[in-house]
């Protein structure tokens, strides 16, 4: 993973803070100045934390595990759909189902209801309903896609998750705390970061800030996932190698024991 430019970071806005009444005084170690009263966060400081996530989500994806995304305000709900869906992960963009992560089992009982829904569909039992039954299945099977679809591949637990704005996204981060899932954040000036595992000091209000940190997280969790591919394959022609002496040494039995 190439280090990060601090001028993209500052050409993306991420440096822009709250205004100051508005800081949260934990945050004091990552803010550089104060200019027409707002807060200016160091970006040598946001590069560095940057590069320390990054290189725990690829270990992360390596593992073979998900990262869960989420974002429900509207100027950064539209951006991580499209970052998660770049990198096949999981991701909540709509209201947060209370129980998400602390009655995982639920949750899946309701992704499981909205497959079902599909295969009736398939198999023809939908159209064996009424009318009125059939809107009533359209309607659950759409509100199940709008809350859940994103997650319908999730089988377990998220190895971590990326929140954009924690203060946002407060029960998720409570529960992620709860589970002792890790938590990596985009974290401005008016957040605590004493809340997540891994901090990323940006600008979480403006779309070309989130823009800007979703697109080196998702470049790095590509990375990532190409690894595991290559080690998967490489395991793979290693374990098919090794079989062949054995086939050869049993071919050699075998004549031997003809020849007897």
């Amino acid at each position: 993973m190439a280090k990060t430019d601090v001028k993209e970071l500052l050409d993306a806005g991420v440096h822009f803070g709250h205004l100051t009444r508005k800081w949260n005084p934990n945050m004091a170690p990552y803010i550089y100045m104060e200019r027409d009263g707002i807060h200016i966060i160091n970006l040598y400081k946001t590069a560095a934390k940057l590069e320390e996530a990054v290189n725990a989500l690829k270990k992360i994806v390596i593992s073979g595990r998900k990262i869960l995304f989420v974002a429900t305000k509207k100027q950064a709900k539209d951006i991580v759909a499209e970052k998660a869906k770049s990198v096949d992960m999981p991701y909540i963009t709509e209201r947060w189902p209370g129980g998400m992560l602390t009655n995982f089992v639920t949750i899946r009982k309701a992704v499981k209801k909205m497959v079902a829904i599909d295969r009736m569909k398939q198999d023809g039992t939908f159209e064996t309903l009424s009318k009125k039954e059939k809107l009533q299945v359209d309607r659950l099977r759409g509100k199940l896609e709008k809350n859940l679809g994103s997650i319908s591949d999730m089988s377990r637990l998220p190895g971590a998750i990326f929140v954009v704005d924690t203060l946002n996204e407060k029960i998720s981060v409570q529960e992620a705390q709860k589970l002792k899932i890790p938590i990596f954040a985009m974290v401005d000036t008016n957040s605590d970061p004493g809340e997540v595992d891994f901090i990323i000091p940006s600008n979480d209000d403006a779309s070309k800030s989130i823009e800007k940190i979703l697109s080196i997280v998702c470049k790095a969790i590509q990375e990532g996932l190409d690894e595991r591919k290559q080690e998967k394959e490489a395991a793979s022609e290693g374990s098919s190698e090794s079989t062949e002496p054995e086939k050869t040494k049993s071919k050699k039995i075998d004549a031997k024991s003809s020849k007897k």
